[in-house]
């Protein structure tokens, strides 16, 4: 049994956290604090995720974050960087809550397992078994006339009836309403309108009860769609359990496990602890509505509610790791964590939505019941091992759990759209603070060893490595492409930010522009992965961009011309210098002892074996062509050895 002890005593530090959950009154108590590196992370390396947070804050990406990491079941980092408002006057604590947004959906998922174990709910049963009125839904197909080329939706009759099951895996055919399809358009005006019910004065029940009047956007089991599906799910929970959605969770979730600062609004007793939204605000409904958490609410959306804490959300994900138990508590059986972190789409379903991009093959995941998983060894968007599971919010928030290293992380950040850049920075600096297990140290008197200088000079160059760790394993390979990271926002297509140098850049593409059109087509309503798809393309090949501009009435049109465009990862600048061979991280992210603007001289052990003299004694071995060149490095060879090649 492993328990997730809790809270440092101070904040911004970084800590080891050892206590149970006795007398929990507060989300966060007064607590020894350790090394992390008995938990097998680099102090130093650790601490280049507060200096990265640091920057964002510094740059406006951001107002604060909090950042927490737990191993073996003990906290190894919590540390809480920036403002709690956007003012800056306020300085961000550990215990700070945040709208957690979609990560809202794991713990309604959970909540509906217990009820499936207890024998109030069945996964193969009909939803209409729970909620009558969703018996008749139709499902809204778009027809192109062929001779007026005019499109209509016509309705057809359910094939299946969407199961418990579909709502848990989003293939229930719901949708959110904030797509470009005919559907979409119909559940945004319903739900979101001026006269719609999508308001923190209702009801779930009335929720239900206007969805009941519109179409489904797939037949049910045919298609994984990101949408309504766990609202819908947390109202068959009130009708299974016989309480309502915010009981049930409070008594039968948050209480047993100590999540004592989640909710679905906060208490005035704890404003003063409510970070700020982003300076852009949430934008338009669904997310406004939900955001609003301090105001008390009777619409308890288990799709995106609740205001939690990094230390809450933790100790949810350390019982998920623990097979359903924390503390002494269980609240799920091994059996059920193991079905809810698994694969559960059938091998023939199809990805649609402005999700599809973050779920299925092309993103080296799966979904099971209630969670993305990681399903390709080589590369994934779910960080660590395969079989790790993950989700985030619209807000910014941002876990993971890896079983394998029995590892859970949370990142808490308020931001509008596009937070993957800062998901995939916390994942990489987090596993690239690991040391190596039983790592014996070189002996320094090496030292004395001289390698000549042509040899030396035989090393200089750069090289290229896919992966900052060796923990969470990304082979992405090079792709034309015209160097954009967007998403989507309401339908349409935003840019978050342009690679620097890349093609998009250098024709004047800038952040928050919004594509309109790829090469004359309507990118609105195009799911994530089929933009993507668009603008990649074979080096030296254009595409046109039509882009609408803040500030400006008329549409931009710029010719992009594609190139080989590389995801940021790490490069190591070797050069001989006085005698002795010097390494630097020049690329996007720093590698082990390694960092940008911070050169070291490495140690000889033999003419072509290396070590850092101090931080963690980071080995580095060459590989040659049959000529003898050096082609590869190779840094701690053996089991957590990471490989790059020479790219000058």
């Amino acid at each position: 049994m492993k328990r997730l002890h809790r809270r440092c005593a101070t904040l911004p530090i970084l800590c080891l956290v050892t206590l149970g959950l006795a007398t929990v009154t507060h989300a966060y108590d007064a607590a020894r604090v350790s090394d992390p590196q008995s938990l097998g992370f680099s102090p130093s390396r650790l601490a280049r995720i507060a200096a990265w947070q640091q920057t964002q804050v510094d740059s406006g990406a951001f107002s604060g974050a909090v950042a927490a990491i737990a191993r073996n079941g003990k906290v190894a980092y919590l540390r809480a960087v920036g403002f709690r408002d956007q003012a800056k006057t306020s300085p961000l604590q550990g215990d700070a809550i945040f709208w957690i947004a979609s990560m809202t959906k794991p713990v309604t998922s959970v909540a509906a397992i217990m009820l499936v174990e207890e024998g109030k709910l069945d996964l193969a049963a009909p939803v209409h078994q729970y909620l009558p009125e969703l018996k008749d839904m139709m499902v809204g197909v778009e027809r192109k006339d062929a001779a007026s080329g005019k499109i209509d939706l016509v309705y057809e009759s359910q094939k299946h009836p969407m199961t418990v099951e579909d709502l848990l895996r989003h293939t229930a055919g719901l949708v959110y309403g904030v797509g470009g399809t005919m559907v979409d358009q119909l559940v945004g005006r319903r739900l979101y309108g001026n006269s719609g019910v999508w308001r923190r004065d209702r009801t779930l029940a009335d929720v239900i009860s206007e969805l009941a009047k519109l179409p489904l956007a797939h037949q049910p089991g045919d298609v994984w769609d990101y949408g309504l599906s766990v609202d819908v799910l947390a109202r068959v929970i009130e009708v299974a359990s016989g309480q309502p959605f915010d009981q049930f969770l409070d008594t039968r979730l948050f209480k047993p496990l100590g999540m004592v600062d989640t909710a679905f609004a906060v208490p005035a007793a704890k404003l003063s602890r409510l970070v700020d939204p982003p300076a852009n605000g949430w934008g338009g409904p669904p997310d406004s509505v939900l955001a609003d958490i301090t105001r008390p609410t009777s619409l308890f959306s288990g799709g995106g509610g609740l205001a939690s804490t990094a230390g809450d959300y933790l100790r949810f994900c350390q019982m998920l790791l623990n097979g359903g138990e924390l503390d002494g508590v269980r609240i799920l059986s091994p059996a059920s964590v193991r079905r809810m972190t698994t694969n559960a789409l059938p091998g023939e379903i199809r990805f649609a939505g402005f999700a599809s991009g973050l779920v299925g093959p092309q993103s080296g995941s799966t979904w099971g019941l209630g969670f993305a998983v990681r399903s390709d060894a080589a590369w994934s968007v779910v960080p660590g091992s395969t079989g790790s599971f993950s989700w985030m919010g619209v807000s910014g928030t941002y876990f993971w759990v890896d079983p394998t290293e029995q590892l859970v992380a949370a990142q808490m950040i308020h931001v509008r759209g596009g937070s993957g850049p800062f998901q995939r920075m916390f994942r990489d600096l987090t596993y690239g603070a690991f040391r190596i297990p039983d790592q014996v140290n070189p002996d320094a008197a090496a030292g004395v060893m001289r390698v000549d200088a042509n040899t030396l000079a035989g090393y200089a160059g750069t090289y290229r490595f896919a992966s900052s760790n060796a923990r969470d394993r990304q082979e992405a390979s090079a792709f034309g492409g015209v160097g954009l990271e967007i998403t989507t926002q309401g339908g349409a297509v935003k840019v978050v930010s342009p690679i620097k140098d890349a093609p998009a850049a250098k024709a004047g593409v800038i952040a928050n522009d919004m594509i309109t059109h790829l090469d004359g087509e309507a990118m609105q309503g195009r799911p994530l992965n089929q933009v993507l798809d668009k603008m990649r393309g074979p080096a030296n090949t254009a595409i046109r961009l039509r882009i609408m501009r803040k500030g400006q009435i008329e549409p931009i049109e710029l010719t992009v011309v594609r190139a080989s465009i590389r995801a940021p990862g790490v490069d190591l600048q070797l050069a001989a210098k006085d005698g002795k061979l010097q390494v630097e991280a020049t690329g996007a992210l720093p590698v082990l002892d390694f960092e940008k603007g911070a050169p070291i001289a490495v140690v000889p052990m033999s003419s072509d074996a290396f070590f850092v003299d101090g931080g963690d004694h980071t080995r580095l071995a060459f590989s040659h062509d049959e000529a003898g060149k050096a082609t590869g490095l190779v840094l701690n060879p053996g089991p957590w050895q990471i490989t790059g090649q020479r790219i000058d």
